[in-house]
């Protein structure tokens, strides 16, 4: 077996099979020359099975589990010192991005005479990382040798199976500019027991304070786009705008405002202890009064106090049409996405296996995109703060050409005693700071993640479902208005978007719990939809896709499956939440409203033809075909007829 990374070993043996059970792995040896009976060997196989499962649950389990953060799994604190003089591990090119380049790979070369299969390498970032960088501990409590954790690790043996053989390795690993040098550092005893073995010579980027990473999103005008970016430089060293102007014009300059994290703006760890890492400088600039429909250049730009000037690479937009303009208008709509390692870093724990896929399709359809709404779940960070910054990497071919519109979930915002409406702890003491933060959403409060925007023929509705949204509350009031104030006329295609499923999901836990919802979801708002004939809800948090009729109070109120025409009767409901994460099961029972699933990765596109035509399609993130679509054809006069508890009063006087 290529690339073994065994934590458990448990060796099964009779007169006539052998099975070894390893890490996420059964594997079951006959012996041909015994024979036995069938039923001795379903039992004897039925014991191996259930050994599986143990194994599975008690060793594998903790380290894959499917909600954790795999740099949750290093026991960073319990480090010991093994160093030792024979091992060998250095890094080159020692200077990266010569040419600019934000992204290089690294070579590290490994000679290791003790070799085993538990050695790991780890990447720090800052390069210095031993005690000197740690808080002050109790007294009574000995002091951690390292107290922050890497930024992405790799087994030893990623690249060479025979590495516990012949001692030696050459591993690669892809590094982003993160404003620090970096250094790897070989482990053994695994993840649960690290010992420090070796340290290697420290490598960094020709500019690691380079403004980089560009995140458009729209404003809170229609011909307003804002540009944020992540750069090393503080306000006394340099000053951040934006140059920028139509393609092939004259070029103006705006400048930007300038956000800071710091440790104690953390809820709880691991985001204030372990998983801290200094973000640097978020800048954002707001360029405004832009023409409808052009196509625009930008580029970032930091003026040093020498006079100098540090420039971003060119990039370019095309600025959002007038409100209820007619030209064709195509929106991407996914949730769940998170981050993956393109060098395999990690990629062991599975986290999010899709989100290379739906990143990749979305990078190769861009031409023909307009504008992307990530509904939650951002990074996964889960309070590992450097995972931010390579999630910024990950989508910049895809932020810094259009919008990129996230809604809060509760890996960004959940955390006890905070203001979130759950008490857990999902977001690994982030409660939400990171993504307010390296993200810019035209809300009036950006604590409080509800806001509307405009994009032609469409008006999103972008709810917060991490915050209270029932009947009498804040948010209420913001999404009845939000809808209210959508001109049907002008923009006929309303939509509505949570992270939690506020609508419909045959989902395994929420069948469980007999209300197909997220508890209190639909409750309060059904009505707002009905009311307001809301088109198309779409949720993440459920990592699968699913369609439903068009629905209102659990019945379908349209026969049609696929080209809907006139009065719709109804909102068509629609779970987005395989962009990337781990895939979560159905329950087996069909409800009669759940007219398409899929258990697979994927994203949706809506294409707005005119005020009369939309085409929508589910992709599968695996090749970008469609495997679910719909049409809806009507005209004005549908949108405003009258519909079950959507009716206007009339009066009989003349």
């Amino acid at each position: 077996m290529d690339n073994p990374r065994h934590l458990n070993v448990i060796l099964v043996a009779t007169s006539y099979s052998v099975c070894f059970l390893g890490f996420g792995d059964c594997f079951c040896f006959a012996v041909p020359e015994m024979e036995e009976s069938l039923a001795h060997c379903l039992k004897f196989f039925t014991i191996v099975y259930l050994l599986c499962l143990a194994s599975l649950s008690s060793a594998f389990a903790p380290v894959r589990g499917l909600d954790e953060q795999p740099l949750s799994n290093i026991a960073i604190l319990k480090t010991t010192l093994a160093l030792r003089d024979s091992v060998s591990i250095k890094a080159s090119p020692q200077i990266l991005g010569l040419q600019g380049e934000d992204t290089e790979w690294v070579t590290v070369n490994l000679i290791n005479p003790d070799a085993s299969v538990n050695d790991w390498i780890a990447v720090f970032s800052p390069a210095n990382f031993n005690s000197s960088t740690c808080l002050p501990a109790n007294d009574e409590d000995q002091a951690p040798y390292i107290c922050s954790s890497p930024i992405k690790f790799k087994y030893a043996n990623f690249s060479n199976s025979k590495y516990t053989k012949t001692g030696t390795a050459d591993l690669k690993f892809q590094l982003i500019n993160q404003r620090a040098d970096f250094s790897f550092a070989l482990f053994s005893g695994g993840l649960s027991n690290p010992k420090l073995v070796a340290v290697s010579n420290f490598i960094s980027f020709a500019n690691p304070k380079a403004p980089l990473y560009p995140r458009l999103a729209q404003g809170k005008s229609w011909n307003e786009m804002t540009v944020t970016w992540t750069s090393g430089y503080a306000l006394n060293e340099a000053v951040p705008f934006v140059e920028w102007g139509v393609k092939g014009k004259a070029q103006i300059q705006s400048a930007a405002a300038t956000l800071t994290i710091d440790q104690n703006s953390m809820c709880g760890s691991p985001a204030r202890t372990v998983g801290w890492r200094d973000q640097g400088f978020i800048h954002t600039s707001f360029l405004v009064n832009l023409w409808p429909n052009s196509v625009y250049t930008y580029r970032m730009g930091h003026l040093l106090s020498n006079g100098s000037y540090i420039w971003s690479k060119t990039y370019s937009f095309r600025s959002s049409p007038y409100p209820g303009q007619g030209s064709l208008q195509r929106v991407i709509i996914f949730g769940d996405m998170g981050k993956a390692e393109r060098d395999g870093s990690n990629e062991y724990s599975d986290y999010q296996p899709g989100a290379l896929n739906t990143t990749n399709q979305l990078i190769k359809d861009l031409k023909n995109i307009d504008i992307v709404f990530h509904i939650g779940d951002i990074t996964y960070a889960n309070g590992y703060i450097s995972q931010w910054d390579q999630f910024t990497s990950q989508v910049e071919p895809i932020a810094s050409a259009v919008p990129y519109m996230i809604a809060s979930g509760n890996h960004e915002r959940d955390w006890p005693d905070t203001g979130s409406f759950y008490e857990n702890m999902d977001s690994g003491g982030e409660c939400g700071v990171l993504a307010e933060t390296m993200f810019y959403v035209p809300a009036e409060n950006r604590a409080k993640f509800w806001y509307s925007t405009d994009y032609g023929m469409f008006h999103f509705c972008i709810a917060d479902s991490e915050h209270d949204w029932r009947e009498g509350t804040e948010q209420y009031k913001f999404i009845e208005h939000c809808l209210a104030s959508a001109d049907r006329r002008k923009q006929p295609w309303l939509i509505f978007a949570a992270h939690r499923v506020l609508g419909y999901s045959s989902n395994d836990w929420y069948a469980k719990e007999g209300s197909f919802e997220e508890p209190m979801g639909r409750e309060s708002l059904q009505k707002l939809w009905q009311k307001y004939r809301v088109d198309i809800s779409f949720y993440g948090h459920v990592h699968n896709y699913e369609r439903t009729c068009p629905i209102y109070q659990n019945q379908c109120v349209n026969s049609e499956k696929s080209h809907y025409s006139g009065t719709m009767n109804g909102t068509i409901h629609v779970v987005v939440g395989g962009g990337g994460s781990h895939l979560s099961e159905f329950t087996t029972a069909i409800p009669n409203w759940s007219i398409y699933r899929d258990y697979d990765f994927g994203f949706v596109k809506l294409t707005a033809f005119n005020h009369s035509s939309l085409l929508f399609e589910y992709k599968k993130s695996r090749d970008g075909n469609v495997y679910d679509s719909f049409t809806i054809s009507r005209e004005y006069k549908d949108v405003l007829a009258c519909v079950h508890d959507s009716c206007a009063p009339t009066t009989l006087a003349s």
